[in-house]
């Protein structure tokens, strides 16, 4: 059994680094058509169908927000994700912390509680 810090470290980095840069089999197949052109705007209702399909009860992300917040705000959430999902279509930019996540590992209950192989990486992305 390894008890020092880095001994248990170093497999795990190994491991996440390894599942987080797989390249997956893509079909280059879309199932949208793309648009040539300046992005249309957002409207209300997208939104507000979007915030009622969000999964809850979900680790919140580096901004600590959860769904339930969002959805909690009512009218006003609403709006305010409505205006900068828009500046983000109209900057044509993303907020820098929405590009990183955190990565928990998660033991599935099979196999060596200590072994990296029966765990399964978490990603905790930003909701907003």
């Amino acid at each position: 059994m390894i008890v020092d810090d880095k001994g248990i470290k170093d497999p795990w980095k190994e491991y996440m680094e390894k599942l987080m840069n797989e390249e997956n089999e893509w079909d280059h197949k879309l199932s949208a058509e793309v648009k040539e052109g300046p992005a249309d705007c957002i409207w209300m209702d997208e939104v507000s169908a979007a915030l009622k399909e969000m999964k809850r009860h979900k680790a919140a992300g580096l901004s600590g927000l959860v769904t339930e917040m969002i959805q909690a705000t009512g009218e006003i959430g609403t709006q305010w994700t409505l205006d900068l999902c828009n500046g983000i279509v109209k900057e044509e930019s993303i907020p820098e912390y929405w590009k990183s996540s955190v990565v928990l590992p998660v033991y599935k209950g099979k196999g060596d509680l200590w072994s990296v192989d029966p765990t399964e990486g978490s990603n905790c992305w930003n909701m907003l």
